[in-house]
């Protein structure tokens, strides 16, 4: 298998509801989301994609709805009270934002309709909360 890889750095804070520690509480990252991009053939080129697609989808993605926003769960609690706070730096998500869930939204919801033109597929993607600390979720 060839894959196409390319990663983006965001920065974005979240909480995880239910967490038995210290990250229940609101707080942020400095994040790195790995994308491996793989297709049935090369191009005419030899390429899987090229680069800039990955850059103008995924990347662009991340830039637009998570770059510098908190990630706030749908069913969190806090969501009303942070609203009232900064309407504009919350982005509501539909799961308990963990790397293990933001991965998976970005593989199965996100980067299909985005990457289907390009006639290629997000195969795997790893997302860095920290230097020691990441999750991967692979198709």
């Amino acid at each position: 298998m060839i894959t196409a890889e390319r990663y983006h750095d965001i920065s974005c804070g979240h909480r995880v509801v239910g967490h038995e520690s210290k990250c229940r509480h609101l707080h942020g990252h400095n994040y790195r989301v790995h994308f491996a991009v793989v297709a049935d053939r090369l191009d005419e080129v030899g390429r899987v994609v090229d680069f800039s697609v990955i850059k103008k989808t995924l990347c662009r993605y991340l830039e637009e709805q998570w770059d510098h926003k908190m990630l706030i769960w749908e069913k969190d609690p806090l969501l009303p009270a942070l609203r009232e706070i900064d309407l504009e730096g919350i982005c509501v998500v539909p799961f308990n934002p963990t790397a293990e869930n933001m991965a998976e939204y970005l593989l199965h919801t996100i980067a299909p309709p985005l990457l289907e033109p390009h006639h290629c597929t997000l195969h795997s993607c790893r997302i860095e909360e920290t230097r020691k600390c990441s999750a991967t979720v692979t198709l």
